[in-house]
């Protein structure tokens, strides 16, 4: 790759793209990044061999910025880059909640600006990114977002009224199976199997169940039906759930992360 990129505010997030993006070709001299502590951008160039600089270096230097920073310091840092920033830099915003807008009122005239909502399986390579342009970024731009955020898993292209429930279903997604594998090893526990035989149990299942999902084109319910004979152990598992009402739990619980998300993009704290 021969253009330059720049992460700033790298993290976990960050650091995971990153290393992502050098592990699918992109040179380390051609990645720079920015860090709040010194120590976390030398150890960043100690691992990766790119190039620590400051905020307003890369809005110079990068002709890609990704933003990584916490929804709430992108104010504080748009402050900071907009002096610096030409018009023709494509900026992408991986905050949660931030539309394009934000961006586009505090930089130059014309600039590009795509949104990126990411999540956290990004560092393993197996993320979920959706992408939306703002009203200047044109279909180079996106490709190349699509370029960046598909070393470290797939990517996909809404419009950006449906960041939030993207946000909702995706984002915050891992949280609600990490959430349900806690609560089946807590039953695996009460059943009288050890807390590592049910983990165990539990992961794989999830595993081999998500591979199923992805590779057989089968819809959920066929597949679930194929595990579901009649009298037998699921359908009176699965009477239970519905019993206790969470299928409306999780349409529930996803409509408020949505709710939230647009709080958040309203500039809501609480």
């Amino acid at each position: 790759m021969s253009q330059k990129v720049a992460v700033l505010g790298t993290g976990k997030i960050g650091e995971a793209l990153l290393s992502g993006m050098i592990r699918a070709g992109w040179a380390p001299a051609d990645l720079l990044v920015t860090a709040r502590r010194p120590e976390r951008a030398e150890e960043l160039r100690s691992r990766y061999g790119v190039t620590p600089v400051t905020n307003p270096e890369a809005a110079k230097t990068a002709d890609t910025l990704i933003l990584t920073v916490k929804p709430q310091d992108m104010g504080a840092l748009l402050d900071e880059l907009a002096p610096h920033v030409p018009a023709d830099r494509l900026v992408i915003s991986g905050a949660a909640g931030i539309p394009t807008s934000f961006f586009e009122e505090r930089l130059a005239t014309g600039t590009p600006v795509v949104r990126v909502m990411t999540n956290t399986p990004a560092l393993v390579d197996e993320a979920m990114s959706v992408i939306s342009a703002g009203t200047h970024a044109t279909a180079a731009h996106l490709t190349h977002t699509e370029e960046i955020f598909g070393a470290v898993g797939k990517t996909l292209r809404v419009p950006e009224s449906q960041q939030d429930a993207c946000t909702a279903l995706s984002g915050s997604g891992p949280a609600y199976f990490f959430y349900l594998v806690e609560a089946m090893t807590d039953a695996g526990i009460l059943l009288g199997l050890p807390r590592d035989k049910a983990h165990d149990l539990i992961v794989q299942s999830a595993i081999g169940a998500a591979t199923m999902l992805r590779d057989s084109g089968e819809h959920p319910v066929k597949l679930r039906e194929n595990v579901t004979s009649p009298a037998g152990t699921t359908i009176n598992a699965i009477r239970e759930l519905e019993n206790h009402g969470v299928r409306a739990a999780l349409i529930a619980a996803l409509e408020a992360a949505r709710d939230r998300s647009r709080a958040l993009a309203s500039g809501k704290k609480d």
